[in-house]
């Protein structure tokens, strides 16, 4: 996504709080100042959530889960539960093709915590076992049991459920009015509604279309965002686990971060029907140029 210019109506925001966190930028615009201890608690809830989640670093849960080579039993905060209740549906409803088991292969293809960026096709030759959420990971709450090692990946709603869990911060805090950005997903709340430009994926600056975004959220996705080489970056196909080819990008819209940053995912690899049990509007563009979008998608296409 492109970054709104502001509130349609014209009216000046406080200046906005910025920072960096899990390998993106982040912006908070809200109608008054984000103090200094408010500021302080986003900052330990994104640092406490990279230390869980993240394939990056050697002290996160992840890696543990990723070095168990008989597997073992893992507890989660029960923060994170609804994130993980939303990977359940995806997977179920993409028939696999969204699969947060795909990090071992984005490793293997040179998407590492070394970020060395360099496929190690040898490797993935001798793979004699696809990771597969439903058969590898057993859940029961909070708690993962594994029978191996697997490398899990969040990268297809983990940036959104963050969004919405700053956002859940504000809120608490007494926010009303506010936008959370991170490196493109957004939440808003308030009465009045921003402007948010659909980034073309191949034209930095320019824009196929604008949404005009009140109290839920937009997030976006394309190939180009993480790409390393020709036809390598970082969306994948769960059960072919290679990397997309027909979708260069999408556009989710639904009532919060984490479903329109799943649903974004899930576009590249599933027909949007697919995904009929999940209440959210879209656009996609395809490699050959064309653009799809659903009927009830409430902005407009330059086309």
């Amino acid at each position: 996504m492109s970054s709104p210019p502001g509130p349609a109506d014209g009216s000046t925001p406080e200046a906005p709080f910025r920072f960096s966190a899990i390998g993106t930028e982040w912006r908070i615009t809200a109608d008054r100042r984000v103090r200094r201890s408010l500021r302080q608690r986003i900052l330990a809830l994104a640092e406490d959530f990279d230390r869980v989640w993240s394939r990056f670093r050697e002290d996160s849960l992840v890696a543990r889960i990723a070095a168990a080579e008989h597997g073992g039993r893992f507890e989660i905060p029960e923060r994170d539960v609804p994130m993980l209740d939303l990977y359940d549906r995806l997977v179920t409803a993409t028939n696999g093709t969204v699969d947060p088991l795909v990090g071992r292969h984005l490793e293997l293809l040179g998407y590492d915590a070394r970020y060395s960026l360099m496929p190690d096709r040898e490797a993935i030759a001798r793979l004699t076992h696809r990771d597969c959420w439903a058969v590898d990971v057993r859940r029961e709450g909070r708690v993962l049991t594994t029978e191996r090692s697997v490398v899990i990946d969040v990268g297809a709603a983990g940036k959104g459920y963050l969004v919405d869990l700053i956002a859940q911060t504000l809120v608490a805090a007494g926010f009303d009015d506010f936008l959370v950005d991170g490196g493109g997903d957004l939440r808003h709340r308030g009465t009045r509604a921003i402007r948010a430009g659909l980034e073309h994926p191949s034209a930095p600056g320019r824009v196929i279309g604008t949404v005009d975004l009140q109290g839920g959220a937009v997030c976006a996705s394309a190939t180009n965002r993480r790409a390393w080489g020709e036809g390598l970056h970082h969306v994948l196909d769960g059960r072919t686990r290679s990397p997309v080819s027909e979708v260069v990008a999408t556009w989710a819209m639904a009532a919060d971060a984490a479903t329109a940053d799943g649903l974004a995912t899930a576009l590249f690899v599933t027909a949007p029907e697919c995904l009929s049990d999940f209440e959210f509007s879209w656009v996609r563009m395809l490699t050959d140029g064309r653009v799809q979008w659903s009927k009830d998608f409430p902005g407009e296409l330059f086309l």
